[in-house]
């Protein structure tokens, strides 16, 4: 993650930018129950290690353009992104890449991220690689996916799997509260896996993927002239809950196994109304969901890079043997596969 934490400096921000009392009160109320402590950004402080949004910060004033905001992401998104290689680098070996998949929805660049990223680590020009744009939250699931068939199709492959994520480079200049929570919800992060056929770390199987009916304009990026506008509907978490009741919906989603048979669940930390709707729909055991929340705490939502910090945590304890990954995103659509440890 970036070493700037803007959660506290966006919320006095928002609290500014409405004005009826009582909805004011109610933001802050709804901030307070957010579930999140802290959410970092790439962008620099202002004047004096201020917030983006005072003096001399990115955001103070006029709101940047996206072309601004475009430019930000291009030298930002992969000096992020090779830290987070970086940190994997010290815990895998890193040689002989064959596939690089990249998945970012924060932003575009061309030549892509994904080929800077390369051209960085020094990857020969045959590797071949992937960009997974504009997924939104559950492209980890799905670039975590392709890498796993990739490996099936090809047993030496050595996929390097690199998610980014700059949700703070696209500030609105909301006035109304369900905005305002949208943003409140995200933050910055990056995150690397190297899939492999090797016995090591977690092993993947019985990928999964569901989209819900009629629920197309319950999240949303719009591409403006001020950065992405987000539309994330309070029905989310009852449409989430809704669907895990679906006996359809939760035997694609088990695979055959019984909730007591799992022991990690890695869920999208996409809010806490949604972490608590995944819990009361899957009736899982109080505290099955507590990496998850400790991630929603320290990071809020990454986006797609937020699932990944999940895993990593799961992947530190030894007795965490069976689990489900779990995402959801635009569409609203879900996300998936099941993993057990493999050595």
């Amino acid at each position: 993650m970036p070493e700037h934490d803007v959660h506290g400096a966006f919320i006095d921000w928002a609290e500014r930018q409405v004005a009826e009392p009582r909805a004011r009160a109610l933001f802050a109320r709804m901030a307070e129950r957010s579930g999140i402590r802290h959410r970092w950004s790439v962008l620099p402080p202002g004047e004096g290690g201020g917030s983006p949004v005072e003096a001399g910060g990115f955001y103070y004033g006029v709101l940047p353009a996206t072309a601004a905001r475009m430019a930000l992401y291009a030298e930002a998104a992969p000096k992020l992104a090779l830290k987070a290689i970086d940190g994997l680098g010290a815990r895998a070996e890193l040689d002989s890449i064959t596939h690089l998949v990249v998945a970012s929805c924060t932003g575009f660049v061309a030549p892509g991220v994904d080929q800077i990223i390369a051209a960085a680590l020094g990857l020969p020009g045959d590797v071949e690689r992937t960009l997974v744009g504009f997924m939104g939250c559950y492209a980890a699931v799905s670039s975590l996916r392709l890498a796993h068939h990739i490996v099936r199709s090809r047993p030496d492959a050595r996929v390097l799997v690199v998610t980014v994520e700059l949700s703070t480079l696209h500030l609105q200049d909301a006035h109304e509260i369900e905005p305002l929570l949208a943003m409140l919800q995200f933050g910055d992060g990056a995150a690397a896996a190297l899939v492999t056929a090797e016995a090591a770390g977690f092993g993947m199987a019985d990928p999964f993927a569901a989209t819900l009916p009629d629920s197309e304009d319950l999240i949303r990026w719009r591409v403006g002239d001020h950065g992405f506008a987000m539309t994330l509907s309070g029905e989310v978490p009852g449409r989430i809950a809704e669907a895990l009741r679906d006996e359809a919906f939760r035997d694609r989603l088990l695979a055959g196994a019984d909730v007591a048979e799992i022991d990690s669940w890695a869920v999208h930390a996409g809010g806490r109304s949604v972490l608590d709707a995944v819990e009361h729909g899957l009736a899982l055991p109080q505290g099955a969901l507590a990496d998850s929340r400790d991630v929603l705490a320290r990071f809020g939502n990454m986006s797609s890079s937020t699932l990944p910090f999940v895993l990593a945590e799961q992947l530190e304890r030894p007795e965490r043997r069976r689990g489900v990954a779990l995402a959801f995103g635009p569409g609203l659509a879900a996300e998936g596969f099941h993993f057990r440890r493999a050595a």
